[in-house]
């Protein structure tokens, strides 16, 4: 079936503007142009996932909600080749059949359509548009309110995955995975108690350990971490507010007096086990990494003061759309012998979507990339700069895109011949709004300040997405 999006933004949503509007059509682009050379050890997709919502939205529209789209270019012996699909979600399924939306957004996700138009599909369209992980040999599409949704090679939808029936709920966009031991660490935030449900996988991809973990409230929990020994989840004052969404307020909610904690459970462990530790009120969306220095643990990420996802009810007179200020390079720290906490910034320079050498997940990381903003007064996510920490220098080196460059999150793909942390490249989505034309890049990652040193060219746009990854060959 030959799939052809449909919406106009007849409204004139910000969150369907600019490079946010969706692309219409699956393409597949063999051979795609290339400015600069590719390297000979770059061989492998990037993979990134985003929005992209098939038909005209019933009512507002937060960026959150649109149909899953996955962008893909292999790379292979200097060449690069091109496809994008539509993660074809149960619920989207429904709409297909249709020619409609009847799923609404989360500003009216309690407004569930007629079971009778979509079936077996659920109450809740599951769009998958988040990220994408592979592990035990499969490619997972990852929204954090639903299950995961396996996506062949070729990146067409198989259908969502339970673990063989083991898992009942969600899972997390932003899963850890142990690249010595091969094993997954995941968790499920729940409107109702146990508001946190954190989950084990072996290597094989089976379920081994589900605990439920009491928590005084249901926290919008985005991300977590891995050491050697632990998994670490955040606490933060980001809550779910479904009685405030019934009476036309914000879905989710900034509720400093909660405080923030950080808490470990042994990567085994059971609910009587997590240990909590208090640091200053604070949000991290996503981290680097974490591993244990003796009796602490060092983790790192981007801090928050606030956020407001901007998740306004459909009754509200407010447009949906984030409207988070910046954060900015963070460590927090555990002292486990003394039982003690904190956090301090490390740079003041605003960005987000936090990379690093996945093949030292849980170890120590020196080398850190960031996607950031160097334009002023930048809409939140309208990344314009890649950003490399080198924290045992203590340097931060930059490429900045250009006045018209937009970016997304910078995957790091190790140089198969290297050993040192950053050998190897970084590559990224780019777009151009001045001539409306979109590229995946390729940075050294050693020298990002040099910019890039393969350009692919797009055949169409790219809209802007959410989060990427790389898949060696």
């Amino acid at each position: 079936m030959t799939l052809t999006g449909q919406v106009t933004n007849a409204a004139n949503q910000s969150d369907l503007g600019g490079n946010m509007f969706p692309v219409e059509a699956e393409i597949d682009a063999a051979d795609c142009e290339v400015i600069g050379e590719i390297p000979a050890g770059l061989r492998g997709s990037f993979v990134r996932n985003g929005p992209n919502p098939m038909f005209e939205p019933i009512g507002k529209y937060h960026m959150f909600d649109g149909d899953g789209m996955l962008h893909g270019v292999d790379f292979a012996d200097g060449t690069a080749s091109y496809r994008n699909r539509w993660i074809k979600s149960r619920g989207l399924g429904a709409e297909i059949q249709l020619g409609k939306a009847v799923y609404p957004g989360l500003s009216d996700v309690m407004n569930f359509p007629d079971a009778s138009l979509v079936n077996d599909a659920g109450p809740v369209k599951n769009p998958a548009n988040t990220h994408i992980v592979r592990h035990a040999g499969k490619l997972l599409a990852l929204w954090e309110q639903g299950l995961p949704t396996e996506i062949a090679p070729n990146l067409e939808t198989v259908g969502e995955w339970n673990f063989n029936g083991a898992l009942q709920g969600a899972m997390t966009a932003h899963p850890r995975i142990d690249p010595f031991t091969g094993e997954m660490f995941f968790f499920a935030y729940n409107f109702f108690a146990p508001f946190l449900t954190y989950y084990a996988v072996d290597a094989t991809g089976a379920i081994v350990k589900q605990v439920g973990i009491d928590m005084p409230a249901p926290v919008m929990m985005h991300d977590m971490l891995i050491t050697e020994n632990y998994s670490v989840f955040m606490d933060s004052p980001i809550v779910f507010d479904m009685d405030g969404l019934a009476n036309g307020e914000s879905m989710v909610k900034w509720k400093r007096e909660n405080g923030t904690r950080i808490g470990i459970i042994p990567r085994l462990g059971d609910a009587e086990d997590v240990r909590w530790f208090e640091v200053p009120t604070s949000h991290v969306q996503h981290f680097w990494n974490a591993w244990e220095n003796g009796n602490r643990i060092e983790i790192t990420g981007v801090r928050f003061e606030e956020v407001d996802f901007g998740i306004e009810a459909e009754g509200s007179e407010k447009e949906s759309g984030v409207e988070t200020n910046a954060g900015s390079p963070a460590r927090y720290w555990i002292d486990l012998e003394k039982g003690t906490a904190g956090s301090e910034y490390f740079d003041d320079f605003n960005g987000e979507f936090c990379r690093f050498n996945d093949d030292l997940t849980g170890r120590e990381t020196n080398c850190l990339y960031m996607s950031g903003f160097t334009r002023p007064n930048a809409d939140p996510g309208d990344f314009d700069t890649v950003v490399k920490y080198n924290t045992t220098s203590d340097t931060r080196t930059m490429w900045y895109s250009g006045d018209n460059g937009h970016l997304g999150e910078s995957v790091f793909a190790p140089d198969p011949n290297g050993s040192a942390e950053d050998d190897g490249w970084l590559v990224n989505s780019f777009h151009d709004s001045g001539t409306g034309k979109s590229e995946v890049i390729v940075l050294d990652a050693q020298r990002v300040e040099d910019g890039p040193i393969a350009r692919v060219q797009i055949p169409q746009r790219m809209p802007f997405g959410f989060h990427a990854n790389w898949f060696p060959s």
